[in-house]
Parts: C-alpha cells; sequence; structure tokens
C-alpha cells in the first residue's frame, strides 16, 4: 500500500483497504511504543501544525508522533499565523510546502485544508474542520477493533448533532467499512441528505447501513457501540447553547441507553464531555441553564463500558499511521 505524497483531508478520498491499511499499521506502531522500539525512521524532517481552533488530544497527538518518529515540528495557534489575515491560504501554503514536509490544519471551513492541500506541494493533514475529522475515525476503529477484534458488522449509533464533523466522518467510515451506522437524533440534527446518499453508495459496496432516527429506543436497540460528542462545538455563538440543550437533551446518553444497548456495548466520545461541572465552560453553562451534565452522565462516562481514555490515546498511534504513510517512512 503506497500512500506516499497523499493528503489526508477526509476519508471519503480513502477506499476500504487504505483505512483498514493505517489501522493496521497504527497497530503496529502502538505495538512498537509499548514496547520501547524506536521508529524514528523521519529524521531530519520537519512539519508544521496550524491550529485555528486550539486542541489537547490534537496537538499532543501529532507533536509526540512526529517526536517518535524522529520530526520536529512549529506549532502555530490562533495568533501565530497570518494565514487568511495578511496572507492568502495559498501563499501560506507554497511558504510553508517550501520548508516543511508536512503541514497539519485544524480549524473551520473544510475549503481551507483543501485549498491548503491545492498548493502545499506536500501533504497536508486535517486535525479537524468543521464538515471531517478523520484522524478521529482512525482512532475510533482502532479502539473498537482492539476491543471487539473486527469491525465489518459491528452497529454504531451517534446521539446528538450530527449535521458536522463527526456525524459526518462516523457515518462515512461505517459505511466505507461494512457497519452499521444510526444517527440518533431530532430530525433538524440529521446528516445533509447529499452526504447521506452518497454513504448510501458506499454501503451498497460493503454490506453497511444508514438509519437515521428520532426515537432513542429503536436508535440504540442492540447498538454495539453508542458514540456522542459535545452539541456546542468551539467557535459557536452563545446563543445556540439554548436551542440545542433543549432539543438535544432526549439524546443524552444515560445508562438507560446503554442499558437498552445491551451489556456487552461500549461507549465512545472523542472528548472533552461535558460529563460534569469540573470545567469552566460546564459550570457557567451548568448554573445558567440548570444542568449537572449535558451529553453522557458522568456514570455511563465513568462506567467500565466507556473506552473514551483508550480512544484519546490511539488519536496519537492513528495519526503517527497517517504521517509515516503519507511521508513514505513505510
Amino acid at each position: 500500500m503506497n500512500l506516499k505524497g497523499r493528503s489526508f483531508l477526509t476519508l471519503k478520498d480513502f477506499t476500504p483497504e487504505e483505512i483498514t491499511y493505517l489501522v493496521d499499521l497504527a497497530a503496529q506502531y502502538k505495538e512498537k511504543k509499548k514496547k520501547g522500539i524506536l521508529h524514528d525512521t523521519l529524521r531530519g524532517k520537519n512539519i508544521a501544525l496550524i491550529f485555528e481552533k486550539t486542541s489537547t488530544r490534537t496537538r499532543c497527538s501529532f507533536e509526540v508522533a512526529a517526536h517518535d518518529l524522529g520530526m520536529g515540528t512549529t506549532y502555530l495557534d490562533p495568533s501565530g499565523s497570518q494565514i487568511g489575515k495578511k496572507e492568502s491560504i495559498a501563499d501560506t501554503a507554497r511558504v510553508l510546502g517550501s520548508m516543511y514536509e508536512g503541514i497539519e490544519y485544524r480549524g473551520f471551513e473544510q475549503s481551507i485544508v483543501e485549498e491548503l492541500a491545492k498548493y502545499a506541494g506536500v501533504p497536508v493533514w486535517n486535525g479537524l474542520t468543521n464538515e471531517y475529522h478523520p484522524t478521529q475515525m482512525l482512532a475510533d476503529m482502532l479502539t473498537l477493533r482492539e476491543h471487539f477484534g473486527y469491525l465489518k458488522g459491528l452497529r454504531l449509533t451517534y446521539m446528538g448533532d450530527a449535521r458536522y464533523n463527526m456525524g459526518n466522518s462516523l457515518m462515512i467510515v461505517c459505511a466505507k467499512l461494512g457497519m452499521h451506522f444510526t444517527a440518533c437524533t431530532a430530525k433538524e440534527y440529521f446528516p445533509e441528505e447529499t452526504l447521506v446518499a452518497q454513504c448510501r453508495e458506499y454501503a451498497a459496496q460493503s454490506g453497511a447501513t444508514i438509519t437515521l432516527t428520532e426515537d432513542v429506543d429503536a436508535g440504540t436497540k442492540g447498538a454495539d457501540v453508542i458514540y456522542t460528542d459535545v452539541w456546542v462545538s468551539m467557535g459557536e455563538p452563545e446563543e445556540v447553547w439554548e436551542e440545542r440543550i433543549t432539543k438535544l437533551s432526549p439524546y443524552k446518553v444515560t445508562k438507560a441507553v446503554m442499558d437498552n444497548a445491551g451489556e456487552a456495548a461500549v461507549f465512545l466520545h472523542c472528548l472533552p464531555a461535558f460529563h460534569d461541572l469540573k470545567t469552566k465552560i460546564g459550570k457557567e453553562q451548568g448554573s445558567k441553564y440548570g444542568f449537572t451534565e449535558l451529553e453522557v452522565t458522568d456514570e455511563v462516562f465513568e462506567s467500565a463500558q466507556s473506552l473514551v481514555f483508550q480512544e484519546a490515546e490511539n488519536r496519537m498511534h492513528t495519526i503517527k499511521a497517517v504521517i509515516a504513510a503519507t511521508l513514505g517512512a513505510v
């Protein structure tokens, strides 16, 4: 499998075999990491990390992965780059592409990372956009395969706002890999119809199914995986909180939801999570709107069914696989 020189922007661009290869490669790197086997095959190379949206897991994953591969990194936070302000995206891409072997972008519109990739001349990796979160998908697939031993045929239900990066990307990866995807949410939060139709085409080839439902009991019954994300994303206006809490509260992941799925079901969350009030935003919004837990209860988050911290660690191993594969280190 040769992915050298490829950008990693959305899993729509990758075949099921290529996605599986990256998960396999991540598992190999994870084993080497655990055994203390050096794999610094990219010594002397450097990558730029553009973060218009800040992050804990994505930044740490890229920096540790690059360090393990022997690479240097330059982190550009929202105030550390002139991209889109004093310098166009195309010009930024050409400048960075002349200095670095690869560029990561985490920010807003998918069109930005697509334009970076068009002009950079080096691989560009999507660390998250409003529309897609492909590196998270690899971590999720590695986590599920570690737990179940397989992926094809698993039933995954996503609860919450399924219109953006997480709902979109989970639907794509499930459809490509033969997993049964359900978006369980209010109708106005269903994924966009054009993408649903595209994923149903993928599903027809893989044996997957795509289901959209507002019925919590039907949508979670017998699911192998219950997945959720925060209801309000970084950069969204303050006024959306009240609407989301009102419309999405019926889709909170509770013990009743997990019991309906079954005792063998697992819980995933890409983090951070409002499962308590131990964060500044959680405390502020909880006081304002009268909640102590939001998209998932603390009982579920801290339960034996929760794989969220294994999932978080796997961000680093799968990102390492993406860097190595697209820079030709394997």
